[in-house]
């Protein structure tokens, strides 16, 4: 019994976007954050093989080495650090319930309208033939409309991205009575006369000297 080449890509596909799409229902329903990242990484598996099916190789092999490898381990290692309180989240949920089926809606409509002007009316597979891209590699071609086509997106990417950095390191410096932390300002601004006391004594053997004179004799 042969398969064609069709057939067992449509089979790693649909066993692809099958896990994919479970592994993505597990990261928003489980309890425990700790298999929710579990999950989040073979969803990136799972998304990693799929660019692989569609020869887009750097995307791939990009998608495991900085998020699996790097992004995610890291996402998984401070949530098992963290104290969560999940008493505290849970019980406010219901409170921002309605600003999050709103922003969901808006996430489904913008993705919506992208399926929607990138399938409809057409019937054969956007795929641009190597004529077409130079005869250069994808990862060429990729880096050519990244950096030239879409200058301009990327750098207000990389500034949002930024932003979303400095609020996380901003979130993250609350205080707390079971760690210890400096306070550079109050540091700085301290006043020597207030942390250092002069103090005037006599050497030990002047010490000594007044001690045998006061008793008459050997000190004990």
């Amino acid at each position: 019994m042969t398969f064609e080449p069709a057939t067992i890509y449509s089979i790693f596909f649909y066993a692809f976007a099958g896990i994919l799409v479970l592994s993505a229902l597990q990261v928003i329903t489980a309890r425990n954050p700790v298999n929710s990242a579990l999950f989040l990484i073979l969803a990136f598996f799972c998304a990693s093989g799929l660019w692989m099916l569609l020869r887009a190789e750097f995307l791939s092999l990009v998608l495991i080495l900085v998020y699996v490898g790097a992004v995610m381990v890291l996402f998984l290692f401070v949530v098992m650090m963290l104290d969560l309180d999940l008493a505290h989240l849970r019980r406010d949920f219901k409170k921002f319930l309605p600003v999050a089926f709103l922003i969901g809606a808006v996430i489904v409509m913008q993705l919506s309208i992208v399926l929607i002007r990138g399938f409809v009316g057409t019937t054969v597979p956007l795929q641009p033939m190597l004529e077409e891209m130079g005869g250069v590699p994808n990862t060429q071609a990729l880096g050519r409309v990244l950096f030239v086509d879409y200058v301009y997106a990327f750098e207000i990417a990389g500034i949002i991205l930024l932003v979303a950095i400095i609020a996380a390191v901003a979130l993250t410096l609350r205080r707390r009575k079971d760690s210890k932390s400096q306070i550079v300002a109050d540091q700085v601004a301290v006043n020597p006369a207030d942390r250092m006391r002069m103090v005037k004594m006599d050497s030990e053997m002047d010490a000594k000297q007044d001690q045998r004179s006061k008793t008459g004799g050997e000190p004990k």
